[in-house]
C-alpha cells in the first residue's frame, strides 16, 4: 500500500509568522505580542493615541549586564504632553506584560497613527424568526443547542444573499 505523500506547499501562516518575526526583530521587538496586544497591554486610553515603533536597545559594555531598552512611540500631538506623563505607567505594564525589566525608558516620536478598521458585530437576529425556527427544530434536541441553531439559522437567513449565482 502506498503512502499518501506530504503536502508540496506551507501554509501560510508559516511563511508569515517567520517574515514577521525577522521584520519585527529589526525593529527590536523579540515577538510580536507587543504590537498584537498593545492596547490590553497600555490600555484602551494609551493604545487609542499611541503605537509601539520599535525597542532600541543598549550594547552592553564588557561583562556588565545590558542596560534597560528604550521603548520608541508613535503619539498623536495632541495627546504626546499626555502620554509623557503616563510613561512611568506605561514602562510599568509593559515590564510586567515582558516579565522582567526590560523597559528603562520611553522616546516620543509625533506622528499620526495608523489606525486599523474597527469591525463591528453584526446586530442579534430577529427573535420572532428565533423562536420561529426554534419551534421548527425536533422536539427531543436539547434546550440549548435548540436556541444555538436557531440563532444561525436566523442569522443564515438574515445574511445577504450573492447575485448571480
Amino acid at each position: 500500500m502506498n503512502k499518501p505523500s506530504p503536502p508540496v506547499g506551507k501554509p501560510l501562516s508559516d511563511l508569515l509568522r517567520k517574515t514577521l518575526a525577522d521584520s519585527f526583530a529589526r525593529q527590536g521587538f523579540a515577538s510580536t505580542e507587543l504590537i498584537a496586544r498593545w492596547s490590553d497591554i497600555a490600555g484602551l486610553e494609551v493604545a487609542a493615541h499611541a503605537q509601539p515603533v520599535k525597542i532600541q536597545w543598549q550594547r552592553p559594555v564588557g561583562d556588565a549586564p545590558p542596560d534597560p531598552a528604550t521603548l520608541v512611540l508613535r503619539v498623536e500631538g495632541p495627546a504626546a504632553l499626555e502620554i509623557q506623563h503616563l510613561s512611568d505607567v506605561i514602562i510599568d505594564r509593559v515590564n510586567r506584560f515582558l516579565g522582567w525589566q526590560a523597559i528603562g525608558r520611553i522616546v516620543l516620536r509625533q506622528a499620526p497613527l495608523v489606525r486599523r478598521p474597527v469591525k463591528r458585530r453584526p446586530p442579534p437576529p430577529d427573535p420572532a424568526v428565533t423562536a420561529r425556527i426554534a419551534a421548527s427544530l425536533p422536539p427531543d434536541t436539547d434546550d440549548g443547542l435548540r436556541q444555538a441553531l436557531a440563532r444561525l439559522g436566523a442569522s443564515v437567513k438574515r445574511a445577504p444573499t450573492i447575485k448571480g449565482k
